[in-house]
């Protein structure tokens, strides 16, 4: 069974292959509350290979801190950001959570940046949670990176 989403108007729709929600972690970094117009984004890490995206995207790059490029996709009609990929995660997109069809079912595996978290934002016990990234190493383990 493929997971299903959509942007916010509906003319884009993706699957996902694979039959289960995907792995969740939570960025709490400025350009992350920018981009969403909230606290924090929940991003997925899937592999490209197993989205398939229907409607027309429009897509932006970005030059990350690091230096990486970053290019991401919105549906071209509301604007709503569905997914980016990076050079330093080849094979990846990493997905906005948000725009899964069962986004109400998702559990963060982890949240990062949380030394720039809203100060009202309550972090649940037992989440592993970090000041900046988390190490590549944890990171790929907690999100299911091989």
């Amino acid at each position: 069974m493929a997971i299903s989403g959509g942007c916010r108007c509906g003319a884009v729709r993706y699957l996902l292959a694979g039959g289960e929600l995907p792995r969740v972690y939570c960025c709490h970094c400025r350009a992350c509350q920018s981009w969403s117009s909230s606290a924090f984004t929940e991003q997925a890490p899937v592999r490209e290979s197993e989205l398939t995206v229907s409607g027309a995207l429009a897509t932006f790059t970005y030059q990350t801190p690091s230096g990486a490029t970053s290019t991401h996709s919105a549906c071209a009609k509301c604007f709503s950001r569905v997914f980016n990929v990076n050079e330093r995660l080849p094979g990846y997109a990493l997905l906005r959570a948000g725009t899964l069809d069962d986004s109400h079912a998702i559990v963060p595996v982890a949240h990062i940046w949380t030394s720039a978290k809203q100060p009202w934002v309550v972090l649940p016990e037992g989440v592993p949670a970090f000041d900046e990234g988390a190490p590549q190493d944890e990171f790929r383990k907690l999100t299911g990176l091989e």
